[in-house]
This record gives C-alpha cells, sequence and structure tokens, in this order.
C-alpha cells in the first residue's frame, strides 16, 4: 500500500520511526502541536490536508491519522475519496502508553497529571499546550496560561502561574514517558526539573510505539477506525471513543 500519514509534530520521531519499519510506502505530513489549543481549528486544518491529498498525482490507498480525538477535533472529519484509519484514542498520551486500558487506568488513579515526553518537549512551539489529564478545572487553567504566553512569553507565564501556585494546585504528579526513540536525557532531567519546582512528584515510565506502528503498517483491528469513503466521524461517548455515520 502507499498510505498518506497526517500527524501531529508531538510524535515527530516516532512516526518517523514506525514509518521506516513499515513494510508500506509512508508519505509523512506534520501539523504543528499548538493546533490542539483550538480543536474547531485544528480540525478544520486536517479535513484541508485530508482533501489535499485526493488532489495530488500519488494515488493513496488510505490516510492515517496519527491523532486521538483531542477534545473534540476529530468529530465530523470527512473522508472523500480515501479511506481514513484513525486510532481509537482519546489523545496522544493514549497513542504514548500504547492503549486505551492504560490512558483509563492512569486518568482514575491519578487524577492531576502532567505528561513529559521527548517529541513534546523540542518540539515546544511556544503557545504553551500542555498534555494534562485530570479535573475539569485543567481547560480553565490552560486558557489562563495560553493568555499569559501570548501577552508576557513562555518563561513569564511559567514564572506567574508558579507563584500564584496554580500549577500546584491542579497538578500534583509528573510523568515522563520513555519511548526508546532518540536520546531523551536531557528532557528528561529538564521534566524533573520542572517538577521539583513546583511541587510534584516525578515518575518515568515506558511507553509503548504499538498504536503507532500498527497503524502505520496496516494492522487495523479493533482499536482503529476505518473511515470509508463518504463516512464522517462521530464521538460515541463510550471505550470505542469514536463510530462513524453517513
Amino acid at each position: 500500500m502507499r498510505l498518506r500519514c497526517i500527524g501531529c509534530d508531538a510524535l515527530a520521531r516516532l512516526i518517523y520511526h514506525c514509518a521506516a519499519w513499515s513494510p508500506h510506502v509512508v508519505d509523512v505530513e506534520l501539523l504543528p502541536r499548538g493546533l490542539h489549543n483550538t480543536p474547531p481549528n485544528l480540525r478544520v486544518q486536517l479535513q484541508a490536508r485530508i482533501d489535499a491529498a485526493r488532489d495530488t498525482a500519488t494515488k493513496y490507498d488510505a490516510i492515517a491519522l496519527v491523532y486521538g480525538l483531542c477534545g473534540t477535533a476529530l468529530d465530523g472529519l470527512t473522508a472523500r475519496d480515501i479511506p481514513i484509519v484513525i486510532p481509537r484514542a482519546h489523545d496522544c498520551i493514549t497513542l504514548f502508553l500504547g492503549a486505551r486500558e492504560r490512558y483509563k487506568e492512569q486518568f482514575e488513579k491519578y487524577p492531576g497529571t502532567y505528561w513529559y515526553a521527548l517529541d513534546y518537549i523540542e518540539r515546544s512551539d511556544g503557545t504553551g499546550s500542555t498534555l494534562s489529564m485530570g479535573s475539569g478545572t485543567d481547560t480553565d487553567l490552560q486558557a489562563v496560561y495560553d493568555q499569559y504566553v501570548q501577552k508576557y512569553g513562555k518563561d513569564n507565564a511559567d514564572y506567574l502561574m508558579e507563584v500564584m501556585g496554580a500549577w500546584k494546585q491542579h497538578y500534583r504528579r509528573a510523568i515522563f514517558i520513555g519511548m526508546g526513540v532518540g536520546d531523551e536525557t536531557a528532557a528528561e532531567t529538564r521534566a524533573q526539573e520542572q517538577a521539583a519546582r513546583r511541587g510534584w512528584s516525578f515518575e518515568r515510565i515506558v511507553g509503548d510505539l504499538v498504536l503507532i506502528r500498527r497503524l502505520l503498517h496496516g494492522d487495523w483491528g479493533e482499536d482503529f477506525l476505518v473511515l470509508e469513503p463518504g463516512q464522517r466521524v462521530v464521538m460515541s461517548g463510550d471505550d470505542v471513543v469514536i463510530g462513524c455515520q453517513p
């Protein structure tokens, strides 16, 4: 097969790694992680890239989206002439962990967790978007932080949030996800230092490439939604995360 891969650059190294080992030809396109801050805009950008894939001289067998639901960003995405394959994932944390079950366990046992990973750190675009998992107040906290970043810059925004104790109030635990792709030493050290400064506990857990690998290797079982031409994504509201309808 020839696959068109459209993914978030928060997973850049992992995508390129799995694409390199795929038995298929995979053309990769990455979008900035900062688009997550506005899910409706991310949806528009993804649909535009999906539509553009059918207008190229290259004939693709499928479009592989390396995205989770990411709020509501995938809701309403429509397959045109090419099938779209999407992991059944709430967000990129599921893709780092490799399973919805691991995501659910972390979410239920450890609310208020702030996540770090190599790609996410080194691809920082200054927008202030985070990998976070916790209470419903996370969205409001993120909005305040994003406003500070826009007005004062990222370093000053971090300082203001720490002075106000906002980070410590809403987060208690930091996790660095080790994926084993690239040198993670500096990124993990940075995450650990930031956690200590904010008064959080710190842990390192081992991630799993299995979902990204299976997506780009064409191994599409029940953990993936295959959207046929003419179908659109709908949020399922249950453990399967997404479904489809005409």
